[in-house]
């Protein structure tokens, strides 16, 4: 009897102590990671508003993860292909992505036969800040023009003949003023670029008449006064302009466009190397520098756990969609 009990208690040792290991796997996972530098694509070329960012936070990041964060730019097909290349990568951790607006809210609209599902193909680590877009005319109408009203009364009295510059078809921009027209009835000349600069010389120069653009892209030109900015697509009016108004304090009630940037790991990351990357990424967001260098840029930070980014991507596309559609705008 003695040894049938001796051999019961350690039979129950040792299930217990297997239970436990298996619980604390996790946490030994989260404790040893990361190991080696980890890869964050960006999915448009160096020296942009994305890139600037990535850089930023990365850089933070690195210093409470005790590894370097290298960024790898992968532009081309709206974000489609850094999407590919990081969803083919090992879910471990050690491959991310920056999503944006148009790679996780536009492009499941955009794209009839897109390679990746937004919400369910991928991790989401934590939202990182939101952009506002702003209205912005120039040559022709800054010296008439000061309040979005106005705008609209004049597009009106044009007919058609009205036009507005794009960093291309489907961008958030160009999707921000099919909103406007959705909203208003309102009936304008869509004039497509490949890039926000030289939409924006354009509009400089006289050629077009107004723009959605960034704020980072924009502020420059507007404080030198070769632009006129308008309103911002915010909820609320932005650091970096704060005597904008938004579109819905001017009669547009509950418009909002943003761009945003987030970060992404394969869908089958384990949960504690995406919590240990939540929190060097939500405390780099904390940092004087990141801090000096979202406001410059005119972004608010938005950090999210991994199930509230989810919901927030699922509420974009839906956002997006409609939009979108209206637009016509397709890609393949």
């Amino acid at each position: 009897m003695r040894q049938s009990f001796f051999s019961r208690m350690l039979l129950a040792s040792g299930l217990l102590a297997s239970i436990t290991s298996l619980g604390l796997i996790g946490q030994a996972w989260a404790q040893t990671f990361p190991t080696k530098s980890i890869t964050l694509i960006v999915p448009h070329s160096a020296g942009g508003t994305s890139d600037i960012l990535a850089r930023t936070l990365a850089a933070e990041a690195s210093k409470i993860l005790k590894q370097q964060i290298v960024v790898e730019n992968k532009g081309g097909a709206n974000g489609t292909i850094a999407a590919k290349q990081v969803l083919s990568a090992a879910p471990d951790g050690y491959t991310l992505m920056l999503a944006t607006a148009s790679t996780h809210g536009i492009n499941p609209t955009l794209y009839t036969n897109l390679p990746y599902d937004a919400v369910t193909d991928f991790k989401p680590v934590t939202l990182l800040a939101t952009v506002p877009n702003v209205l912005v005319v120039g040559k022709n109408l800054k010296d008439k023009i000061s309040n979005l009203q106005e705008l609209l009364a004049y597009i009106k009295s044009q007919g058609d003949k009205a036009n507005m510059s794009s960093s291309g078809a489907g961008t958030p921009g160009h999707l921000a003023s099919e909103m406007m027209k959705a909203s208003t009835g309102v009936q304008f000349t869509h004039v497509p670029y490949k890039g926000g600069n030289p939409a924006q010389a354009d509009l400089v120069g006289g050629q077009v008449d107004f723009m959605f653009t960034t704020i980072p892209g924009a502020i420059a030109l507007i404080k030198n006064g070769n632009l006129r900015a308008l309103a911002v697509t915010s909820p609320q009016r932005s650091p970096a302009l704060p005597d904008v108004p938004t579109m819905a304090e001017q009669g547009l009630k509950g418009f909002q466009a943003l761009s945003w940037h987030g970060i992404l790991a394969p869908a089958k990351t384990p949960d504690a190397v995406v919590a240990t990357l939540n929190n060097a990424f939500t405390e780099a967001l904390k940092s004087p520098e990141v801090t000096e260098r979202l406001a410059k840029e005119g972004a608010a930070a938005a950090d999210l756990n991994t199930e509230a980014f989810r919901a927030f991507i699922a509420q974009e596309v839906k956002n997006w969609a409609q939009a979108v559609k209206s637009s016509g705008a397709t890609a393949n």
